[in-house]
């Protein structure tokens, strides 16, 4: 029985590197979002600077160990079985979730996470022990519900306290530096440098430092006693070195950025290994205990005080974990798909909307509207004409391809270093995530980053990630509850077999993601060339090329689906036809998506050149997507039709639409060629292929003649269903002929328009 133990001990530790791979790559938003947005350095160097910071915080913190020995639960009540349970369910759960989130590119606080894991799989082994002692163990002994409690306090304390923050300090800032800061940095280069180096270095002090290894009681009580002191004379000696640095040439703002995102990635590894290494490390202190004196008792009996005791966690555990993380952040493409979600929604310019819009979105931005109408009113206009002199984002300075200045990078980071501070030294429980989310998003409200066009798209995506913070803990208490429970009465088989679940559920993520991520990439730096373009003339030649691409991959996709389609309907393949309709919402999903960025690209083009072509390319997009929609409605009916198991296609009926849906195919694969090798000087060869499709469109109607004769002279009823389907069959692949012939007239014009 032992070797079982020992088996799960091994596998704990497999899934803490999983599980920091994968909870590094949420939380590198928190301290790479700032640097990657503002391009302070290239995203290599970035990397090396954060990893740096990692791995030094985690090899010179002791781990904050406590929270997953005796944080959660009282370990005195419950036996070394029942701890090995907890740990195996919420290392299962936790890197499955976090995955999850990260696969849609969603940051969540792995602090939550683990709270709400260990909470869930707490109170399952406590309801039991509850009913067996008859409740003489009662829920409040065995659970610690005040930390459950505190972090729920500060998801709304952070939420709130850094959007406020943010936007207030970042309001402050252009006031007095303006988008065009370079000719106020002469005189106020060192006051400003000085403020942000002293702001990072007490957050690296108060938040970074003080659980480290090598930090004693002593020295944390002597800097503790002298903190004014040491703040003063690091505000002035830092005053002066940026000074003199900008005198020197030096950017400090770049100074800053890179010393705020080495002090963020320090605290993180320092306070936050934890989340990803705790439990195991639990699981582990459980089993040398019960090893050592708990054999003759048996695990079911043998109870766990030994967990009370504060955790002194082996230096060569902490080295390990810290290069994991490197690894985890030099390699992650999760990490980027999470950062890059942050700097999207806070873009000084138009950037993808990757969360569309929401009725509750545009309403807020309905109201916003409102209260800045009544604002523009109420204030005299030589004040809104001054205070909009300061605003002015044209003189913005801008790094090629970066999504907002240096100056609101700094910004960022230093709000989220005091922030951060100053709950630790408050001992409030301000997640970093939700910190430097907030405070990101408060910056570049007050930025104007969010216009009229884009608002409702940003707030959307704003309250789709503050959703996933509330969700990770319903789901992951939710969660862990449930496979605590299977794992507590399923024994080592369930344990197994659960665990099997979750290496199966990582691999197949990754590998989807994967495939994803490269059809992403190319598609990202055409989109990423076009807004980073300033010649009107090359962004149109891209987007011409963009078009194209995106068509023919809509025209490939639906020909592949419309053949698929009618021969598991036919065939009455219910299976197969679930498995082309469950490709359909990601599909429609991904073209509107592609539309977007083409729109936002659009606009970038010439003016005289936009005009002429936006009917033509609107025009074009909503006949494919149109082809997209047809598919869907056709699809619907028919699945549902073979659910129920109604009457098949008759066999006259599945004969005479063979040819009708191969002409169709044939007609699809023309026009994918047709747009593929476009040639402006090809006419007659568009006029040929409409007249084919016109063609085809009466022969379609012919079909859908027959069928009505057929319906009608019949007297049984019995196949009214099936008949009816096949008209919507009919009459959808009539309307996707036509789709088709607009689709190729609209995208010969709009390819033959020529930029400027």
């Amino acid at each position: 029985m032992e070797f079982l133990y020992i088996g799960i001990i091994i596998f704990l530790f497999c899934l803490a590197i999983s599980d920091i791979i994968v909870g590094v790559s949420n939380d590198a938003v928190n301290f790479l979002n700032s640097a990657v947005g503002s391009k302070t350095a290239k995203f290599r160097n970035l990397i090396i600077i954060a990893s740096i910071g990692v791995f030094l915080g985690a090899s010179l913190s002791n781990g904050m160990m406590d929270i997953a020995r005796h944080g959660i639960f009282q370990p005195q009540y419950f036996s070394f079985a029942e701890i090995v349970t907890i740990c195996l369910a919420v290392m299962v759960t936790d890197v499955i979730l976090l995955d999850a989130f990260n696969s849609r590119g969603l940051p969540t606080s792995t602090t939550v996470s683990l709270v709400f894991e260990l909470l869930g799989g707490t109170v399952a082994l406590a309801m039991i022990k509850n009913i067996q002692t008859d409740g003489a163990l009662t829920f409040a002994q065995m659970i610690n519900t005040d930390k459950a409690l505190s972090v729920i306090l500060g998801i709304f304390l952070s939420i709130a306290i850094a959007f406020v923050f943010g936007m207030v300090i970042q309001w402050i800032v252009r006031m007095i530096f303006t988008f065009n800061y370079k000719p106020r940095m002469k005189y106020l280069a060192g006051v400003f440098g000085g403020i942000a180096v002293t702001a990072i270095v007490y957050f690296l002090l108060i938040k970074g430092l003080k659980d480290s290894s090598f930090m004693t009681a002593e020295a944390n009580a002597w800097i503790k006693e002298h903190t004014g002191m040491l703040v003063l004379c690091l505000f002035v000696g830092s005053s002066v070195i940026m000074q003199i640095l900008h005198w020197c040439k030096v950017n400090i703002l770049k100074i800053i950025v890179l010393m705020g995102t080495l002090s963020l990635a320090m605290a993180f590894a320092g306070n936050d290994l934890v989340n990803f290494v705790g439990v195991p490390l639990a699981g582990f202190s459980a089993w040398q205990d019960y090893s050592a004196n708990g054999m003759g008792v048996g695990a079911d009996n043998y109870l766990m005080g030994s967990l009370l005791e504060p955790a002194h966690t082996p230096m060569i555990f902490l080295i390990l974990s810290g290069a994991t993380m490197v690894f985890a952040l030099a390699t992650s493409r999760k990490a980027r798909n999470v950062i890059n979600t942050e700097v999207n929604l806070t873009n000084q310019n138009e950037s993808e909307a990757s969360f569309g819009t929401s009725a509750t979105g545009r309403r807020l931005v309905q109201i916003a509207n409102s209260f800045a109408t009544w604002l523009e009113k109420v204030t005299p206009l030589r004040v809104r004409n001054w205070i909009d002199s300061r605003f002015n984002k044209d003189e913005a300075i801008l790094v090629k391809g970066a999504a907002f200045d240096q100056m609101r990078a700094a910004v960022n980071l230093v709000v989220s270093s005091l922030l951060i501070a100053l709950g630790t030294s408050l001992k409030l429980p301000l997640s970093t995530t939700f910190v430097t989310f907030t405070v990101a998003m408060g910056t570049s409200l007050m930025d104007r980053a969010w216009d009229r066009e884009s608002a409702v798209g940003r707030v959307t995506g704003m309250m789709s990630v503050m959703g996933g913070w509330l969700l990770t803990a319903v789901i992951a208490f939710a969660v862990c509850f449930a496979i605590a429970l299977v794992m507590h009465y399923g024994s080592f088989v369930a344990m197994i077999l659960l665990s099997i679940v979750a290496i199966v559920i990582i691999v197949r993520s990754n590998i989807k993601f994967n495939k994803k991520a490269h059809e992403k990439e190319k598609n990202k730096t055409v989109f990423d060339q076009m807004m980073s373009s300033n010649d009107p003339a090359e962004v149109w030649s891209l987007l011409k090329n963009q078009v194209k691409d995106s068509t023919v991959k809509e025209l490939d996709y639906v020909s592949n689906y419309y053949s698929n389609f009618i021969d598991c309907f036919v065939s009455e393949n219910l299976k197969c036809l679930r498995r082309q309709y469950s490709t359909m919402h990601a599909e429609i999903d991904g073209y509107k998506s592609v539309r977007r960025k083409e729109i936002l690209a659009l606009k970038r083009t010439d003016p005289t050149v936009s005009v002429q072509a936006s009917t033509w390319f609107h025009l074009e997009a909503n006949n494919t997507s149109q082809l997209l929609y047809s598919l869907k409605r056709m699809s619907e009916p028919c699945k549902e039709h073979l659910e129920n198991n109604f009457n098949p296609l008759p066999k006259d009926c599945a004969e005479e639409f063979a040819p009708a849906s191969e002409a169709f195919l044939v007609l699809l694969n023309k026009t994918r060629a047709y747009v593929d090798d476009f040639n402006p000087a090809a006419e007659q060869q568009s006029k040929e292929l409409i007249k084919d499709i016109s063609a085809y469109k009466k022969e379609v109607a012919v079909l859908r003649k027959n069928n009505l004769e057929r319906f009608n002279s019949e007297s049984d009823t019995s196949n009214f269903n099936i008949y009816i389907l096949y008209q919507t069959i009919l009459q959808e692949t009539q309307q996707m002929a036509d789709n088709l012939k607009h689709l190729i007239r609209a995208y010969t014009y709009l390819s033959t328009v020529k930029g400027k």
